[in-house]
């Protein structure tokens, strides 16, 4: 189940809301594209490797959320399909689909912002964390920032509904 951001594998709060900053802006870009807003960002060795954020629509691509998209370009990046060592901030609980890349892409840490109740797999509808048919048990906290990025969606899908 994922953690409260108090237990954080004893990082400071402070690099935790750094990162996220960087996840929110690449959420920033799918708001301007009017897709959902989340971003995802990969940290390794305190630097960022890999950038993402949604645009299934732009893209016609189904699999194009901000996970997905950062873990390619991580990938792409340090010429590897395994992101050892490596951690994901991203702005919205990752998904099955999502959830099931980071496993495969061997991410040590998944971070993120607001909570998920409708497909969320990191402890708000379901915890993929607790399955035993996954070899990769990346650790998870969540709730960081959280207030910020459930404010840029809700205020996206308030938008729409205008």
């Amino acid at each position: 189940m994922a953690v409260s951001l108090k237990n954080t594998l004893n990082l400071k709060s402070d690099s935790h809301n750094f990162w996220m900053l960087e996840a929110i802006k690449e959420s920033e870009k799918s708001l301007l594209k009017g897709e959902v807003p989340v971003g995802s960002i990969i940290v390794s060795n305190n630097k960022i490797i890999g950038r993402g954020h949604n645009q299934p629509i732009f893209k016609n691509d189904p699999t194009s959320h901000a996970e997905i998209e950062a873990i390619r370009d991580a990938a792409l990046k340090i010429n590897n399909y395994r992101l050892t060592k490596a951690n994901i901030y991203v702005t919205l609980e990752p998904c099955s689909m999502c959830y099931g890349a980071l496993v495969h892409a061997r991410i040590s840490n998944i971070f993120f912002g607001a909570r998920d109740y409708k497909t969320g797999v990191c402890g708000s509808c379901e915890d993929h964390s607790q399955k035993k048919y996954f070899n990769h048990k990346p650790i998870i906290i969540g709730q960081i920032m959280e207030n910020e990025c459930s404010k840029i969606l809700k205020d996206f899908f308030k938008s729409k509904r205008v």
